[in-house]
C-alpha cells in the first residue's frame, strides 16, 4: 500500500480510564460537535476527538480525500502511542473511518458508522460553498446577522447554526476558519468512496446507525454494507435525520454504549 503524506491533526481529550474511542466528524464540521458525547463518554473511555485536514483547527491543506484522512487517524493514533482504538464516525467521517477499517484493520478494534455507507453519492453540496463564498464578511456586525444573511440562502436553521461554528471573529472582523476554496475542490472526492483491488473486508465487530428519516442509507446500500464489512449491525433510530445523534441523542448514546460494551475489548 502506498504510503501518503500526512498531516498532525488538532486533537482533544476527554477521560483517562478505559478503552480509546476516535470520534470523526463530518463535513463542514470539526470536532466541537462532538465534545458534549464525548465529555459524556469519557466515563468509561478515553475520547480522541480530532479535527480532520481542512477543518476546524487543523492544516488547512489537500487532498482532502478518503486514503489521505484515514492516513491522518492512524498518525494521530501513533502520536498517541495506541496500537489500536475504536473508531466512530458521522457522514464524511464515517467514510474516514471506514476507509482506515479497510486499510489498516489491524488498528481498528470496533468500528461505529453514524447514517452513511460506502457509496458514491449523488448529493451535492455546492450551494452551500457558495452561500458561505457570498457571505458579505466586511459589512456582518455580529453573529445574528450571519445567520439571518444565511437563513435567505439555507432553509434548515439546524444546517445554519452547524456551519456558522466556522465563522470566527479576528479583532471585531469576521472570517470562515475553513478554506471554501479547498473544501469545494474536495467536493467531488467527498461524495465518493474510492475502493482499489488492493482493499479487502473489514471483518471486525461494525455497528451502522442509520437515522429513520434519512436518505444516506438506504436498503439498497446494505449490499456494499455487508459485503466491505460482514461482521456489520444495521440499527436505525426512527425519529432522527441524517444527524442522528442531535435528534435523537439518548437513543444514540445508549446504542453506542450498548456496542462498545458488547464484545470484549482487547482480548487476551
Amino acid at each position: 500500500m502506498e504510503a501518503l503524506e500526512t498531516v498532525e491533526l488538532r486533537c482533544h481529550h476527554f477521560g483517562e480510564t478505559g478503552p480509546p474511542l476516535v470520534i470523526l466528524h463530518g463535513l463542514f464540521g470539526a470536532g466541537r460537535n462532538w465534545y458534549s458525547l464525548a465529555r459524556r463518554l469519557a466515563d468509561e473511555f478515553q475520547v480522541h476527538v480530532p479535527d480532520l485536514r481542512g477543518h476546524g483547527d487543523s492544516p488547512q491543506v489537500g487532498p482532502i480525500d478518503y486514503p489521505h484522512m484515514a492516513a491522518d487517524v492512524v498518525a494521530l493514533l501513533d502520536r498517541e502511542g495506541l496500537e489500536t482504538a475504536c473508531l466512530m464516525g458521522h457522514s464524511m467521517g464515517g467514510k474516514t473511518a471506514m476507509m482506515a477499517a479497510l486499510r489498516y484493520p489491524r488498528r481498528v478494534e470496533k468500528l461505529i458508522v453514524v447514517d452513511i455507507a460506502p457509496v458514491q453519492y449523488s448529493h451535492r453540496f455546492d450551494h452551500v460553498v457558495e452561500a458561505l463564498r457570498t457571505l458579505p464578511l466586511d459589512r456582518i456586525g455580529s453573529r445574528k446577522e450571519a445567520e439571518a444573511w444565511l437563513r435567505q440562502r439555507i432553509d434548515n436553521p439546524v444546517v445554519c447554526q452547524f456551519l456558522l461554528q466556522n465563522l470566527v471573529s479576528d479583532d471585531s472582523h469576521y472570517r470562515w476558519r475553513i478554506d471554501l476554496d479547498l473544501l469545494e475542490h474536495a467536493l467531488p472526492a467527498v461524495v465518493a468512496f474510492p475502493l482499489d483491488e488492493s482493499v479487502r473486508p473489514y471483518e471486525g465487530p461494525t455497528l451502522f446507525i442509520a437515522g429513520g428519516r434519512s436518505e444516506y442509507v438506504k436498503p439498497q446500500y446494505h449490499q456494499a454494507i455487508r459485503t466491505l464489512f460482514p461482521n456489520a449491525r444495521i440499527q436505525t433510530i426512527e425519529h432522527a435525520g441524517h444527524w442522528v445523534h442531535i435528534d435523537e441523542p439518548e437513543a444514540f448514546e445508549a446504542a453506542v454504549r450498548c456496542f462498545l460494551r458488547s464484545v470484549k475489548l482487547n482480548p487476551d
